[in-house]
């Protein structure tokens, strides 16, 4: 059996691409999407008539509606493929406004409901910002699920539990990213592997927690770099995946051993804590890693979205 099949034994396994037309040969359960995974899928031949068609029909509506409706688009045929849940973004230029955060997710959510998709089926992702948090938190109460995104700190990841959000997504290659530049020449890449990875660690952290304390939030490591971070976290809750790292890991025979327990992880004994905005912002600022890496990654998708609006009214 080879490791991505293992890996479906121990973990929810899901597909990180707007790419749907290769989505059938690694049979996730879930698959995501971001503005920079949509937009590279829109500049290709197979998918840009998608693009042209959905503006074509939406003319006359306003820009962050065609959008929205593209974003979608994209979702409805990624769910024919996949029989689970795709994650929708929220535009990241949005990442510090609750209000507007809460009225795109209310109408990407009622897109897929006039087209036919149960709410079940969808999490909407937002950047994990205190605005982000807090507006998930209601629409965690409307019934409408989340995903978390750009989580690099365990402050982000106690107040998503606190909020009662469905799940998160912790950047393990990013906080990888991060620490290696830092470093540096003095870097061992054999030392920072496997488990001692800083962002299998920040995961296995966070997975620990919730666990231990049983919040329902769902851990779904993101971000990967190679397959020993992935195959360092087997047995997350979920773990979404690029086509490329998928494919190497379906090329790989070794036996692939239980990383996470959540059954061991009930068993330690960690202090509970809780963050109020004045402490969740402290802490976030005194993480350099998660600050940056947060700051960063909502500017990169900020960047995309501008790219695919322009690819719109072009």
């Amino acid at each position: 059996m080879n490791q991505l099949d293992q890996l479906k034994s121990l973990t929810t396994v899901v597909a990180d691409t707007g790419n749907f037309l290769q989505l059938a040969q690694f049979a996730p359960r879930d698959a995501t999407t971001n503005p920079s995974l949509i937009l590279k899928a829109v500049q290709s031949a197979d998918y840009a008539p998608l693009l042209t068609d959905t503006v074509a029909a939406h003319k006359g509506l306003a820009l962050d509606e065609i959008v929205d409706r593209v974003l979608v688009r994209f979702g409805l045929e990624i769910l024919k493929v996949v029989p689970g849940r795709v994650s929708t973004e929220v535009d990241a230029r949005l990442s510090f406004d609750k209000a507007a955060t809460l009225a795109r997710a209310r109408r990407i959510i009622g897109l897929y409901e006039a087209a036919g998709i149960s709410r079940e089926r969808v999490l909407i992702k937002i950047a994990s910002t205190w605005e982000g948090i807090q507006a998930a938190r209601e629409l965690e109460l409307e019934g409408i699920h989340c995903n978390l995104t750009l989580l690099f700190s365990f402050c982000q990841a106690v107040a998503c539990g606190e909020a009662g959000i469905q799940l998160i997504s912790p950047f393990v290659g990013r906080i990888y990213d991060w620490y290696k530049k830092s470093a540096g020449a003095a870097w061992d890449e054999g030392q920072q592997a496997g488990a001692n990875d800083p962002g299998v660690k920040s995961v296995a952290q966070i997975f620990n927690y919730y666990k231990m304390h049983g919040i329902q939030t769902e851990v779904m490591g993101a971000s990967f770099r190679n397959v020993g971070q992935i195959q360092a976290l087997a047995g997350c809750d979920l773990l979404t995946i690029s086509p490329d790292l998928l494919s190497q890991l379906q090329k790989l025979d070794a036996a692939l051993p239980l990383a996470l327990d959540a059954a061991a992880a009930k068993q330690l004994d960690l202090p509970k804590v809780s963050f109020d905005e004045a402490a969740f912002r402290f802490a976030l600022n005194q993480d350099a890693m998660a600050t940056e890496k947060l700051a960063e990654g909502i500017r990169l998708f900020a960047v995309d979205s501008a790219k695919l609006d322009q690819m719109i009214v072009s």
